[in-house]
Order: structure tokens, then C-alpha cells, then sequence
């Protein structure tokens, strides 16, 4: 096997709508702890979020588009609370197996829809940012280039779409790293198919074009930003 190039054969388990539901269930649940070691939104909230939402002088609106077990927007969620900014978040997700796991995290400033971004644009929505983690590597080109599109239409602000760098290092820590975290789940298998699936700078750069720039806001991840049009 060779890293050199995307593998966009590979599929994820989890992309399977006939996947093991409990081992499905478990792997989204399981997400929390994977991302807040792996996925660097604190820094990318530090950096690029917090001060965004803190120049706005109004009630925020953000969206998570593809928020899988919705551990990523409730976390930002939290730290903006912590940091006594005024927002409320929307965990989006088409897949209703995703939306069931992510609705058990629903609190005051924090839902959740079983939506995808084209319903939410044909009611109108618009979201002082809109952000996704991990969705990029799972879509193929016209599908990436549907989701960019939408995510700059229904934000007003700066849109984060944050995946994984593909590279023989993140292949080999994550083999192991996430063993203690895999039994019962799909974490292993579809975490290399991942890392299989995903971008280089320059790939993603060329995939999404001249409006996005590319980030690397920490080891073995990338942040595309676009200015939204909403």
C-alpha cells in the first residue's frame, strides 16, 4: 500500500448504510475522545473562532455541517460558553443513525437536524460561520464541490471545513495510538481507510479551488477557510 496518492476506492465501514449499527452507535459515541486528541479544534477555536465570534457584538449562529455524534460542535460550543460568548449551534447531519446518537447531546444553545446543507439552504438559513470536521475525505469530486459551495452559501462569515493530512507518519502513530479506543467500534478500520482517503495541501488546495486557502493548524490536519456568501 502506498500513500503517495488518494485512495478513492477505499470506503469506510461506517459509509455502509448496512453497517453494525451498535458498532456504528459506539464508533460516533466514541468520536469525543478521538477528536479532542487528534482533531486540533481547540487551537482552531483559539485562533480563528473565538475572535471571530467575540468582533460580531451580537448573538452568533454556527453551524456544523456533517456533525456525525455532534461531539465536536458541543465541545466549541462549551469553551464559547466558558469564554461568555453569545451563540447558538446547529449540528447537521443527513444520516439519521448520526443524528440519533448526536440528539442525546442537545442542551440549551445546542441542537440538532437531520438535515444536509441543500435542505437547510432551501429554507433560507444563513450562520455567522459554518464549519465540518472530517466530512472532505469522505466525498467524492462532485460531491466535494456541492458541499464547498453550500457551505459558503449559508454562512455569513468564515466557513472551517478541518480534515486529516494524509501521510506514512499519521498511518503508522494512529495503527497504533488507537488501539486502547477500537473494540467494539469501527475506530481502526475506517481511521486508516481515512487517512487513505485524505488530502495533502496542495490536493485539497486544487480540489476546492482559488477561494479556499489551505491551512495546517497542527500535526496530520488541514483547514480549508472560505469566506462565506450568505
Amino acid at each position: 500500500m502506498s500513500l503517495r496518492e488518494r485512495d478513492t476506492v477505499v470506503r469506510e465501514l461506517m459509509d455502509d448504510p448496512d453497517c453494525d449499527p451498535a458498532r456504528l452507535a459506539a464508533t460516533l459515541r466514541r468520536f469525543d475522545t478521538v477528536n479532542r486528541l487528534i482533531s486540533g479544534w481547540g487551537r482552531v477555536y483559539r485562533r480563528v473562532l473565538a475572535p471571530h465570534l467575540a468582533t460580531l457584538g451580537r448573538p452568533a449562529r454556527v453551524l456544523d455541517l456533517g456533525s456525525g455524534g455532534g461531539d465536536v460542535v458541543s465541545r466549541l460550543a462549551a469553551l464559547a460558553r466558558r469564554d461568555g460568548l453569545d451563540a447558538t449551534w446547529l449540528g447537521a447531519d443527513p444520516d439519521p443513525r448520526a443524528h440519533a446518537v448526536a440528539s442525546a447531546r442537545s442542551q440549551p444553545g445546542v441542537d440538532f437536524r437531520c438535515a444536509d446543507s441543500a435542505e437547510l439552504l432551501r429554507e433560507g438559513a444563513a450562520f455567522d460561520v459554518v464549519l465540518s470536521n472530517h466530512v472532505l475525505h469522505h466525498l467524492d469530486a462532485p460531491g466535494l464541490a456541492a458541499f464547498a459551495a453550500d457551505s459558503l452559501a449559508l454562512s455569513r462569515g468564515p466557513v472551517l471545513h478541518a480534515d486529516i493530512r494524509r501521510s506514512p507518519a499519521a498511518y503508522a502513530l494512529y495503527a497504533v495510538g488507537i488501539t486502547p479506543l477500537a473494540p467494539g467500534t469501527f475506530l481502526r478500520t475506517d481511521g486508516l481507510r481515512s487517512i487513505r482517503r485524505s488530502y495533502r495541501p496542495a490536493e485539497l488546495g486544487a480540489a476546492l479551488g482559488s477561494c479556499w486557502t489551505v491551512h495546517q493548524p497542527a500535526p496530520f490536519r488541514l483547514l480549508a477557510v472560505g469566506a462565506g456568501r450568505a
